[in-house]
């Protein structure tokens, strides 16, 4: 990804603590709940090694492609299972591994002389389809907005009873907001990758 390196490392930490809070949650709750858990840790874990900035530590050139099969192949597992979030977040990893190959071979172009030169002529400089990184920035904002304002307690918030029940009703809620605030933290990492294409 492009962009100052420190922004390339706070990405990868917000996406390793989301990712390996998702991971965490693979053996827990539901067959539903464990099967997003899954998506959601493949997600932030993959979202880190793709923000690991490029001047510190260079990526093999085949890279890009893994990242598009990896992602490709979770896209149709999601469109199979109708996780539409988990669809659209596939699609902007493999519309950002797309853009890192198309960018890694500008510069192998461009050593190969004058046809080199010619073949690229009319690369933006921007990575990426500008309409579909647009969709997919407005996308990530909406959703952002959106789960965060789900964070926000409806009321006040009333004490949980005394007893087991009460905590594990409170072991419940807790649960809840840390989910929905690796949700938004993902959310963002999503959207900040996107404006370093």
């Amino acid at each position: 990804m492009h962009g100052p390196p420190w922004v390339g490392w706070l990405l990868v930490l917000l996406c390793v603590a989301t990712g390996g809070y998702c991971l965490s949650r693979v053996r827990t709750g539901t067959v539903a709940q464990r099967v997003e858990a899954r998506g959601e840790a493949l997600m932030g874990l993959g979202m880190a090694v793709m923000a690991v900035p490029s001047s510190a530590v260079p990526m093999p050139p085949w890279s890009a492609w893994a990242f598009a099969g990896v992602f490709g192949a979770a896209g149709l597992w999601a469109l199979a299972h109708r996780h539409p979030h988990h669809l659209v977040g596939s699609a902007a990893m493999v519309h950002m591994a797309l853009a890192m190959a198309a960018m890694t071979a500008v510069p192998a172009a461009a050593s190969a002389g004058p046809a080199g030169h010619a073949a690229h002529s009319g690369h933006t400089g921007t990575g990426g389809l500008p309409l579909l990184t647009g969709l997919l920035l407005a996308y990530y904002t909406v959703f952002v907005l959106v789960a965060g304002i789900r964070l926000v307690p409806a009321g006040p918030v009333r004490a949980a009873g005394s007893g087991p029940a009460g905590a594990l009703a409170a072991g419940r809620g807790v649960r809840r907001e840390v989910l929905g605030a690796c949700r938004v933290a993902m959310g963002i990492g999503m959207f900040a990758m996107l404006l370093t294409l």
